[in-house]
């Protein structure tokens, strides 16, 4: 692996950045979002939509880092809805066929109304989605280190076990979910999100054959960020003693939202810079990266650039939905509603279930 591929000199960092969705790409603007999603028949789907005007804490250390934890954890969930959705009313792969589900959506709309329905849901998915992050990378591994308090004596490295199986259990965690074919997928669009940053940062044309000369592996990724959240977590929690298990895990709890703050000024500062320092810290995620992205073939690169391009239109371009071309510019004639959508969606589960 050679760093200066990765922390390229030359460079000029971005503050676009993106995520990876069920079969497509999510890509972050200064002023918009850009979702592009493949189609079973191979056809690009793409949503754009304004971002929120920034908050009062946009600009203040550690809080802006809070902030933009909370916020990318309730829009990436939304946008891993959306692109379910969109599958879904495509009959494609990812499509949530759960009877349950159905039911509960059902009640939901009924009772609260569409709009208030998908922000319920949205919104339990992260409290889930948080409440499993916690119990298993959190509490669990302080639990299973105050079995070995009454032999280890050491509040040091108590605390050094409690933080290396922390890291442990999420690489492990990493390498068998890496295993399933979807979410292979996923890490392939996910380096294809990288490659395309890179190409663009190195001012080269976005085209897949000048992105794949890059590495998947880029300093300035959510995959580093939760790096970072584990070791400054491991040096953080251990200032802080061997209390009862109560008090243990309470803290933790109290202290994750510094623990993200410090971690979003690492990440920030480690995509702006290319000092030696800067390198070593970033070293535990840019391997962790190695599971997280796969090498991406073109039909991922063309979705990452179709998203790239998409945000890098002036400030005063609509929003839209519809099918767009590999520039990500709106294909005339194939614009559609989220509620079209949703529709489509309902009629082929209606389908699916007649043919049942």
């Amino acid at each position: 692996m050679d760093l200066k591929r990765i922390f390229i000199k030359d460079a000029c960092p971005t503050k676009i950045g993106g995520q990876a969705i069920l079969e497509g790409i999510m890509m972050r603007g200064t002023d918009r979002t850009a979702t592009v999603v493949r189609l079973p028949d191979q056809s690009l789907h793409i949503k754009t939509e304004k971002l929120p005007p920034a908050r009062g804490v946009s600009n203040i250390p550690i809080l802006r880092g809070i902030a933009a934890f909370i916020s990318s954890l309730v829009m990436g969930t939304k946008i891993l809805m959306y692109s379910a959705d969109v599958l879904e009313s495509y009959d494609g792969p990812g499509a949530l066929e759960a009877e349950e589900e159905d039911r509960l959506t059902q009640f939901l709309e009924r009772k609260f109304g569409k709009d208030t329905a998908w922000n319920i849901m949205i919104y339990a998915s992260v409290f889930f989605a948080v409440l499993f992050t916690v119990g298993i990378f959190i509490v669990l591994p302080t639990a299973l280190v105050h079995l070995c308090s009454n032999t280890v004596k050491s509040e040091v490295l108590l605390n050094l076990m409690e933080g290396v199986l922390r890291i442990i259990m999420f690489v492990l965690y990493i390498v068998l979910i890496r295993r399933m074919s979807d979410i292979r997928r996923v890490f392939q669009f996910h380096g294809a999100e990288h490659k395309c940053i890179h190409c663009f940062e190195n001012g080269l044309e976005l085209t897949p054959e000048n992105c794949q000369q890059f590495y998947t592996l880029h300093p300035r990724c959510g995959t580093s960020f939760l790096m970072f959240v584990m070791v400054i977590s491991l040096v953080l929690f251990s200032l802080l003693g061997w209390p009862n298990l109560f008090w243990r895990i309470a803290s933790r709890l109290l202290l994750i939202p510094l623990v993200a703050g410090l971690s979003y000024e690492l990440l920030h500062w480690a995509g702006r810079s290319d000092h030696f320092i800067v390198k070593i810290l970033s070293l535990p995620g840019i391997y962790l990266q190695k599971l997280t992205t796969c090498e991406p073939e073109d039909e991922h690169l063309e979705v990452a650039i179709a998203a790239m391009k998409a945000v890098m239109v002036p400030s005063d371009t609509p929003d839209f939905i519809g099918k767009c071309d590999l520039d990500g510019n709106l294909i005339p004639g194939t614009e559609i509603t989220k509620e079209e959508i949703q529709l489509q969606k309902e009629k082929r589960k209606a389908e699916r279930k007649k043919e049942g």
